[in-house]
């Protein structure tokens, strides 16, 4: 690991002007190429205090073991020569988008004396007209197969068409009329490089005035009673309708636009294009990337359009780009994607109509195909092999921890304080064996405190149904703690509802003694440790490995509880999200997995879904106490009576008016829970009546008992 400060420049040496710079690694490597519109303020970043940077940038610059820098004129000249460098270099800390598949494009071979259409991949040449990028090749063929009938262009290869000009007979495609047979001489070359331009117009978008063309000619065979040609013309022209039906139409109007949409985590992005021509959408494509570099949502649009037009020139950059962010330099681009047209194109986030609904599509076609990336990656068996492979490499496990679980805190400045136990098995999570916690010892914030709480809770569990089934060998404890078998708590049940209410558990508080035995259940009759099947829950089961979500201090909380419940055989760890570090117990420095690790990669999805079952069940804690009424707080009254009472009597306060006699009268309510709900309402004190502070009138209850 290089210094930053043994290869930083002196400030005079640096040119304050636009340019383009390269970071080397010892061995001249290139692995960073970046521009700047000044150059001395560009780079002058990089060489701030390790500690005040990027996680990514501080791993790029201690990495590299030099800079060099090439001043250009212009800041269009620098997007240039930086889209050529990391091309060239291919650096290893650039974003550099990757296409999950080849494209394919339909083709028109204009470079030939006979052009060819056809279905074409990879690199572009020159002198070929390219339209797509379509999603499936077949879709490329339906198409052309509907407009052969009208611009029966040749489609065969250079063998076929040199074999029938050789014996003087067409192939099938010129007996049924949908090829001119250029190659027996039924069309001459000029001819025949006319329709293969009418059929490149129509692809282009300009479809309006062919259409009027064709039904114009077929009105007119049909007054000259010329109805055989009068019909060829009719199935003509609905052939290119059907045609045009085969691609969605957007907008009313001739737009000519390529919509960009990036849809990212802290790992990935996600880029999806779609392509606008003649108001429909022609073609779409994606693409995903690592996030190497530290680079927010504008810097994704700026790779992204280097990489979609960087070889594109002519009608290939469209007059309009839509994006969701502007680039930093959002000039430079912009006159770069000018020169690359020849003519000026636009740079913009749709505000309103029909573009920024269309927007919002290709937006959620990106989430999808980061959802989809990731699901592929996750259910790859051999990757996640791999992935427990290398955690348990680097935690020096003695093998590959195939139960993990992870755990999370969660609040809202202290208030509803609650916890997540997320599991994955084989590295695919678990989602039947999640858990969910309410931080009870205490009140207030304290990550630290209520990440102990939580383990302790979830092991004491644990180890009192390893006493209730036998497997636990007693022990007498030492130092006047309780022994596992005495241990008991309030854990949620199978069905991740809120924690149970405390259990005292048999032995409880007489250190020294053997806990006396869990008594058996009677006959059929279901514990809390045991589902419906009568098979333990799975809090029985330990993990391999423990994750917590957060760094050295949650970690040692998570390893102080397991310490005192005894239990030293699961393996603790803790990943900090602002660094993506592994911490272990007792050690001063983190493990550090390569960002490109599967195993790095698993840990993060464990610590980002216990993240979010965290704080979707702290959220709908915090909803359901908002919302909560009187009538909440009535022992035994479910949702479905409580709607009953509330559409019977229409407000509360209506329902806390009536005598028990007129709640009888409720569909499913007897006198005896009358009786409660009235003694309930009767204690609980009205809410002070809403006024309105405009007009000064009271507000009266809605149905749910509260004011608006």
């Amino acid at each position: 690991m290089a210094d930053p400060s043994s290869y930083r420049p002196k400030p005079g040496q640096i040119p304050d002007s636009p340019g383009v710079y390269k970071f080397r690694d010892e061995h001249r490597r290139v692995i960073y190429v970046g521009k700047a519109k000044s150059l001395r303020q560009r780079l002058a970043n990089y060489f701030q205090p390790l500690t005040s940077l990027h996680p990514r940038t501080a791993t790029m610059v201690t990495t590299a073991a030099s800079v060099e820098w090439t001043v250009v004129a212009t800041e269009v000249e620098a997007l240039q020569l930086e889209y050529s460098w990391i091309k060239e270099f291919d650096p290893r800390f650039n974003v550099k988008y990757r296409d999950d598949k080849s494209y394919p494009y339909l083709a028109v071979t204009m470079n030939e004396e006979f052009p060819r259409v056809q279905v074409m991949r990879g690199a572009k040449k020159k002198g070929v007209r390219y339209f797509g990028p379509y999603g499936h090749a077949w879709a490329i063929r339906e198409t052309v197969d509907l407009m052969l009938r009208v611009f029966p262009v040749r489609t065969c290869s250079a063998g076929v068409f040199k074999r029938s000009a050789q014996i003087g007979r067409p192939c099938l495609l010129g007996y049924i009329g949908k090829c001119a047979a250029p190659c027996v001489g039924r069309v001459t070359p000029e001819e025949h490089r006319e329709l293969a331009e009418d059929f490149s117009d129509f692809m282009a978008g300009r479809t309006g005035t062919y259409l009027r063309r064709v039904e114009q000619q077929m009105m007119a065979a049909a007054e000259d009673m010329e109805y055989e040609r009068a019909a060829r013309l009719r199935d003509d022209l609905g052939a290119l309708r059907k045609a045009l039906e085969k691609n969605a139409i957007v907008f009313n109007d001739a737009t000519d636009a390529d919509l960009i949409a990036v849809a990212e985590d802290e790992l990935e992005a996600a880029v999806q294009i779609f392509h606008v021509r003649g108001g429909r959408v022609r073609g779409q494509r994606g693409w995903v990337t690592d996030k190497v570099e530290a680079v927010d949502t504008a810097g994704l649009v700026e790779h992204a359009l280097q990489q979609l037009y960087g070889e594109e020139t002519g009608d290939s950059v469209p007059k309009e780009v839509l994006v969701p962010a502007l680039p930093e330099d959002v000039d430079a681009v912009s006159g770069w994607l000018a020169s690359r047209r020849g003519s000026a194109v636009s740079l913009r986030i749709p505000q309103r109509g029909d573009k920024k609904a269309l927007m919002v599509t290709v937006a959620r076609n990106a989430q999808q195909a980061l959802v989809l990336h990731k699901t592929k990656r996750a259910s790859d068996l051999t990757t996640r092999s791999r992935a427990l492979e290398e955690i348990a490499t680097a935690l020096e496990l003695d093998s590959a921890p195939l139960r993990i679980e992870c755990f999370d805190i969660s609040h809202l400045q202290g208030d509803d304080v609650v916890a997540s136990m997320v599991v994955f098995e084989d590295g695919l999570a678990r989602k039947s064996e999640y858990r969910r916690f309410q931080i009870k010892g205490f009140e207030g914030q304290d990550d630290v405190r209520s990440m102990h709480e939580v383990i302790s809770r979830r092991f004491k569990r644990y180890l009192s149904e390893k006493a209730r089934t036998g497997e636990w060998v007693e022990e007498e404890s030492q130092d006047g703690a309780d022994t596992p078998g005495q241990i008991a708590d309030e854990l949620p049940d199978a069905s991740g509802r809120a924690p149970l209410g405390p259990t005292d558990a048999p032995g409880r508080g007489v250190p020294g003694e053997p806990a006396a035995p869990v008594p058996a259940p009677p006959s059929g009759e279901v514990t809390a440790f045991q589902d419906e099947d009568g098979r333990p829950k799975r809090f029985a089961y330990p993990p391999q490995l423990l994750v917590v979500d957060g760094g050295r201090p949650q970690v040692a909380a998570a390893k102080r509880a397991l310490d005192e419940l005894g239990i030293d055989d699961i393996a603790v760890c803790g990943l900090a999200k602002r660094l993506e570090e592994v911490w272990v117990p007792e050690e001063d420095d983190p493990v550090v997995l390569p960002r490109s690790s599967e195993g790095l990669y698993l840990l993060q999805r464990v610590r980002d879904e216990a993240h979010r079952f965290a704080i979707t069940y702290q959220r709908a804690k915090r909803t359901k106490r908002f919302k909560a009424g009187p009538l909440d707080a009535v022992p035994g009254l479910g949702d479905t009576r409580k709607h009953a009472l509330i559409k019977h009597f229409g407000s509360v306060k209506r329902l806390r008016s009536a005598t028990i006699d007129e709640i009888c009268e409720v569909p499913g309510i007897g006198r005896k829970t009358a009786e409660t709900v009235a003694a309930a309402l009767a204690e609980a004190v009205p809410a002070a009546p809403a006024v309105n502070t405009a007009t000064g009138e009271i507000i009266e209850e809605d149905d749910g008992g509260s004011t608006t």
